[in-house]
């Protein structure tokens, strides 16, 4: 199993340098960030400086989308690192939430996402693609990569990343929902006439790492995780409303917990403490996340990669961002082996 580590792009960008390179001393092969322009720094800024400063790390956004910036720029920004770098980029997309309703805008069509993916992965490897109608190609690009990992949580999006991505991205550790989820998007593949197998599935959720199992441990922790209920509610809401709260498409595991969503502020997106997210019960906190000691996150992690699942990516938005990295370092990926 492999291991990325995922922040956001505050201020100060030399911490967030810092702070992956930690990670990649500490057996981390892939350094995710946020993307949303205006509420954090420009993550492919950051990306020049995270390559130059570590020797084999994997960077990307955790997602961008089809919206924000132009299909030609997004897949040139891309080539131009790997051209300077290596391929060491992987671009994780998927619809859009901050990135797009901040600026008020809606989430991208499953449709247009599905070109994007495309075009983007061909461009950025040198091929022909079509833009708005017209064919281009990057001419200067010599032997890219660019695996391209969608973010999907509902059956349309589950397909669309079987069919057309490299990867998927589920973004919460909940061993029920992975196997669910892993399967449609696998199944799609399989129909597509592509080999499942070959597509990686990346989990990614917050992780906590506890000195004990104590209750005092264990609710400190949840309080420091519990935005990301939140954050994964912004998208169950949107499958509340396209399937209804009780179809048999989409598991009420994933839907029941949003009853009591009031609404949400995006000033505080993924950010510990988030008042938006009160409405998040401890189950769901336990069930999205991996809290407690160490050993508690490798049993999880253990099921996790039974399941299917190639890497998991910590969340480190909280109160204890050196520790999480440093046990990880330390036991979980000595534990869990990482290729």
């Amino acid at each position: 199993m492999d291991f990325g580590l995922v922040l956001q792009t505050d201020p100060p960008a030399s911490q967030v340098v810092d702070l992956m390179r930690r990670a990649e001393r500490n057996g981390f092969r892939y350094g995710w960030t946020f993307d949303s322009a205006v509420l954090w720094q420009e993550p492919f800024v950051l990306y020049s400086q995270i390559l130059e400063h570590t020797t084999g790390l994997h960077v990307g956004p955790m997602v961008t989308n089809p919206g924000t910036r132009t299909w030609e720029v997004t897949a040139s920004t891309f080539a131009t690192l790997n051209d300077m770098f290596g391929n060491r980029t992987v671009c994780g997309i998927g619809r859009g939430d901050s990135a797009m309703r901040v600026a008020g805008r809606k989430p991208d069509t499953l449709a247009r996402l599905g070109e994007a993916i495309e075009v983007i992965r061909d461009l950025a490897e040198g091929r022909e693609a079509v833009v708005d109608g017209n064919p281009i190609r990057i001419p200067w690009v010599k032997n890219g990569r660019l695996p391209v990992w969608m973010a999907a949580y509902g059956p349309k999006a589950l397909a669309l990343a079987g069919q057309k991505a490299d990867g998927f991205i589920l973004q919460l550790a909940d061993p029920f929902l992975t196997e669910w989820m892993v399967k449609a998007v696998r199944q799609a593949a399989a129909e597509a006439g592509r080999d499942p197998a070959a597509l990686t599935v990346c989990v990614a959720a917050p992780a906590y790492v506890t000195a004990d199992d104590s209750a005092e441990a264990l609710a400190h922790a949840r309080d420091q995780c519990r935005w990301f209920g939140g954050m994964v509610g912004n998208h169950v809401a949107d499958l509340v409303a396209k399937y209804g709260a009780h179809s048999a498409m989409v598991p009420e595991e994933l839907t029941a917990y949003i009853e009591n969503r009031q609404g949400y502020d995006y000033s505080h997106h993924g950010r510990a403490g988030n008042p938006d997210t009160a409405f998040v019960p401890d189950e769901i906190v336990d069930r999205f996340c991996l809290l407690g000691p160490a050993g508690a996150h490798i049993e999880k992690l253990r099921r996790l990669r039974d399941l299917g699942v190639d890497q998991f990516a910590v969340y480190d938005m909280h109160d204890d961002r050196e520790t999480t990295i440093d046990v990880y370092g330390s036991d979980v990926i000595p534990a869990l082996g990482s290729r």
